[in-house]
């Protein structure tokens, strides 16, 4: 499991990034690279990770899921998935 301050790190950039989305493509379509410099370096959505929703893992992520590959094959197995089933042949 991540730690706990950056999960809490990451999630305080995606409200910056919600925050100030609007100004940002306003200062985008205007051309105006200083009013984009003056806004804070966590308010660029590129500065946001992918990190799964169960235990913060950075690494190994699965946009569809959401999830990091090891929390996704123990609720596959489990079922909990709907639509996925283990392979066999």
């Amino acid at each position: 499991m991540a730690k706990k301050s950056i999960i809490v790190r990451d999630a305080k950039r995606i409200k910056m990034i919600e925050k100030h989305a609007k100004k940002r493509s306003e200062l985008k379509a205007l051309g105006d690279l200083e009013g984009l410099a003056k806004l804070p370096r966590n308010s660029s959505p590129t500065r946001r990770t992918n990190r799964c929703a169960e235990t913060g893992r950075p690494r190994a992520f699965m946009r569809q899921f959401g999830l990091s590959r090891l929390s996704f094959r123990e609720h596959a197995s489990k079922g909990e998935i709907p639509g996925v089933t283990k392979s066999s042949w």
